[in-house]
């Protein structure tokens, strides 16, 4: 039976500004087995982002429980939800947040510094990162030299070079030309299937989410896709 990476129980958010209340997400319950590839549509405040980020460990909660990779990130100190980002979680977004200055090497070698990994190890890690997104002969390339799609590859070695069991990419195809995206959404499921990493992706467009094996939609800060992982209807 597989593990369950993301448990989430009555799931509240809400925002404030001045006396307002904004709630954003709104009793929500979901569950995501290791090794599946998840889809999540919705239009724009939804509260797509909003859900990733709380599944990854960047926001918490108003109230409810979210568990992830065996952990209740609202008990975690801020300190403590760095430590567990950088051991289980990989990120993936839009822009693709490259340091200019930075060469394709330097740039996925750089949250490996936070580790206890030796420079040889942080060594091997980037190369095999780069090799698994197909960019080994462009690591010494800055960004500017770097076609978009290949800048979103960078990002994606950058996200699993430290081996994270967690993998969330926010709209990771929504800056790119359709070829480029069709190449970054072949990566992310060889990924998944080829490797096992679990993946969470919002994404608008259609056509991306259908590569996933699991689709969700949010309404209005409600689920009202599938929340039940794909292996709990199967058998043995």
């Amino acid at each position: 039976m597989s593990e369950r990476v993301v448990v989430i129980r009555d799931l509240y958010k809400e925002f404030h500004r001045d006396q307002i209340t904004i709630p954003v997400l709104s009793g929500l319950t979901l569950e995501i087995d290791q090794g599946e590839f998840v889809s999540l549509m919705g239009p724009s405040g939804s509260g797509k982002s909003t859900l990733l980020n709380l599944i990854a460990g960047l926001d918490k909660p108003t109230r409810g429980v979210v568990q992830v990779v065996g952990e209740d990130l609202k008990q975690l100190s801020e300190g403590q939800l760095a430590n567990w980002r950088s051991r289980h979680v990989g990120f993936i977004f839009q822009l693709y947040n490259l340091i200019p200055v930075l060469t394709a090497y330097e740039n996925v070698e750089l949250p490996l510094t936070l580790t206890h990994l030796t420079k040889r190890e942080r060594d091997e890690h980037v190369r095999a990162a780069l090799e698994v997104v197909g960019l080994a002969e462009r690591m010494d390339h800055f960004p500017r030299q770097l076609s978009g799609g290949q800048e979103q590859r960078v990002s994606i070695a950058r996200a699993i070079a430290t081996d994270p069991t967690l993998i969330v990419a926010d709209e990771p195809t929504g800056d790119l030309d359709a070829k480029s995206a069709g190449e970054i959404l072949d990566l992310l499921g060889r990924l998944n299937t080829e490797f096992k990493k679990t993946i969470i992706m919002v994404t608008h467009d259609p056509h991306a989410a259908e590569r996933a094996t699991r689709q969700l939609h949010l309404e209005k800060g409600v689920l009202v896709g599938n929340p039940q992982p794909v292996s709990a209807g199967r058998t043995a």
